[in-house]
């Protein structure tokens, strides 16, 4: 338990203040996003950030639940307003969930969770970088914990160090073991 207690106390503020305004919403509920007739651009990316969910939600019960009904929730369908596409070297297309946006519904669904990089490899050429993230869920009845990996080239040009690359792919992929996103993995892209 003592991994409970290592979320700084600005973090733990801010989860509980995220869910308690946002207990009682359901934000992938099809119609929360698409209720609003012709919402201006800043209005939709406003409801996408926060996950469809108005702002005056009033809380129903306590943070903590029991872990069955925080995984019911993470292994919904995330809407695809909220996932983005990514073209491979390959040349096929992949779809995602970006890490700030895992991070929120994690917020939302599981405010008691705690992440943690757990190891950083360099290859033995020195050509890519592997991580290790371990994410744990805090219900009322346990806690339980996965973890997974994501490895980056080093040479990558693109946004980002390769290590913090590496850490999105691996928290991504920890989530997705507690079924955040997996339905991802199971899609045929175009």
């Amino acid at each position: 338990m003592a991994a409970r207690h290592s979320l700084s106390k600005f973090t733990q503020n801010h989860c509980c203040q995220l869910h308690l305004r946002h207990l009682s919403a359901k934000p992938f509920d099809s119609s929360s996003s698409s209720s609003a007739p012709n919402t201006s651009n800043s209005t939709k990316l406003q409801k996408e950030t926060n996950l469809g969910i108005e702002e005056d939600a009033a809380p129903t019960s306590g943070i903590s639940r029991p872990l069955s009904h925080i995984l019911k929730e993470l292994n919904k369908k995330v809407p695809e307003s909220l996932l983005r596409v990514r073209t491979e070297p390959a040349g096929f297309s992949v779809k995602y969930i970006p890490w700030h946006v895992a991070n929120r519904i994690m917020n939302l669904h599981a405010p008691e969770w705690s992440g943690e990089v757990r190891s950083i490899t360099y290859s033995a050429d020195g050509k890519s970088v592997t991580v290790v993230y371990r994410v744990t869920l805090y219900g009322t009845d346990a806690e339980i914990f996965r973890e997974s990996t994501g490895t980056a080239s080093v040479s990558d040009s693109g946004y980002g160090d390769p290590v913090q690359k590496a850490e999105a792919m691996a928290f991504r992929r920890a989530c997705a073991r507690f079924g955040l996103g997996l339905h991802l993995y199971h899609e045929d892209i175009e």
